[in-house]
């Protein structure tokens, strides 16, 4: 399974790179593979401020929707537009071109609880 080393984790198997007060979140390798063929993403909260453990979205893969659920606090600016039209980038590069949100972060320190990728990989 990979999992890089300089990202964070949560309990609901999404990523996040924090650079700043900014993030980039998408889903976990083991999240997509779990769900199977991702054939849609739904970001529904842009642009507004956000509570941490908030459901923001879905994934609809072939045979189920997982709820999206934002790991801090903030307000999301960007919902990477490749998705649209190639959700499959989520399932062939889940930490790369499969991002799925770009976010202002409204409290930093929330990331102290977040998973490093060794307590990630101890979860699952």
């Amino acid at each position: 399974m990979n999992l890089p080393s300089d990202l964070l984790y949560t309990k609901d198997h999404e990523w996040v790179k924090i650079e700043g007060t900014t993030a980039l979140i998408g889903i976990t390798e083991h999240a997509q593979s779990e769900l199977g063929d991702i054939v849609y993403v739904e970001v529904d909260k842009l642009n507004e401020p956000l509570e941490k453990g908030v459901v923001f979205g879905s994934v609809e893969a072939v045979k189920t929707v997982a709820d999206l659920f934002i790991p801090l606090s903030g307000i999301i600016n960007e919902v990477n537009p490749e998705l649209e039209t190639a959700p499959e980038l989520v399932n062939q590069d889940p930490y790369g071109r499969g991002w799925m949100i770009k976010m202002t972060l409204s409290n930093p320190s929330e990331q102290s609880e977040l998973l490093s990728a060794d307590n990630y990989r101890q979860l699952i």
